[in-house]
């Protein structure tokens, strides 16, 4: 298959009526699905594009670093502050290492790190995408005899697949450090104390959620912004809206699969 996945377009009076909205929402959805699985097929047959692979896995670790190191520290003091209010009234002070841990481990640092990541790195590549699809670089590409959807759309979910994992774990640590010097101020917590209470409640089953939660997120701020950008319309107005539709769509996609992800990981800890 050359180019973009088979199109399919309604027959539409006027496109503003329901029945019209309805047709196109399912179109997208059957667009969507022969993108994913062009992917899946592409990803796992050679030719293998490992030195992109790794080029746009630096990007976007380097692209969402510098926000994610401040984002964190400042979540982790600014949790911990709120926390200490709450549990100063069950005079549980002590917990607050622990409760600090079990909230970033299994929420706080996943669920921001991909917010940061769908805002700074999803736009940019529905942008980028939307850019050289309307400006036609992509079909010169398929010209040159270059198979444009392995080079620059699975790239790009490897690379957010692979990396928002990383950041993830990072995120978590600047954000204990952060709640650390917090705790340290108020409380004169040694630096041994306070990680040995933090990960007391942590286990190995908290580490492999933590790592497909962040997988998942990784590769829907991938896909949303490769699919939104690989099909841009309306030359230089469509790049705009790549970009703001791909961070949009993404986020909304991160909220559901946190809520359907929460249950799901839940419900498999009883079996462990």
């Amino acid at each position: 298959m050359n180019g973009d996945p088979e199109k399919i377009e309604p027959e539409l009076n006027g496109g503003n009526t329901v029945k019209d909205k309805i047709g196109r929402f399912f179109i997208t959805l059957y667009d969507l699905h022969r993108f994913m699985l062009r992917f899946f097929r592409e990803a796992f047959l050679p030719p293998y594009e490992f030195r992109e692979t790794i080029r746009q896995s630096f990007d976007v670790g380097l692209k969402s670093l510098s926000i994610i190191t401040l984002t964190g520290f400042i979540v982790g003091v600014v949790f911990t502050k709120q926390s200490r209010t709450s549990l100063l009234e069950f005079g549980a002070t002590s917990w607050l290492p622990s409760l600090i841990a079990i909230a970033l481990m299994r929420a706080l640092a996943p669920l921001v790190t991909a917010l940061i990541v769908a805002g700074k790195v999803g736009s940019h590549i529905g942008a980028e995408l939307g850019s050289m699809k309307v400006t036609e670089q992509i079909d010169a590409m398929e010209v040159s005899s270059t198979n444009p959807f392995k080079f620059l759309v699975v790239t790009r979910i490897e690379a957010t697949t692979l990396m928002v994992p990383i950041l993830v774990i990072y995120m978590a640590f600047i954000s204990l450090l952060g709640a650390y010097l917090d705790v340290h101020l108020n409380e004169a917590t040694s630096f041994p104390a306070f990680f040995q209470q933090a990960f007391m409640k942590i286990n190995l089953y908290d580490i492999v959620s933590i790592m497909i939660k962040s997988a998942v997120y990784g590769f829907t701020v991938g896909m949303a912004g490769c699919y939104i950008g690989y099909n841009a319309q309306q030359g230089t107005v469509g790049v705009g809206k790549s970009a703001n539709k791909s961070v949009v769509v993404s986020m909304f996609l991160i909220f559901i699969e946190e809520m359907l992800l929460i249950q799901v990981l839940n419900y498999g800890k009883q079996f462990f």
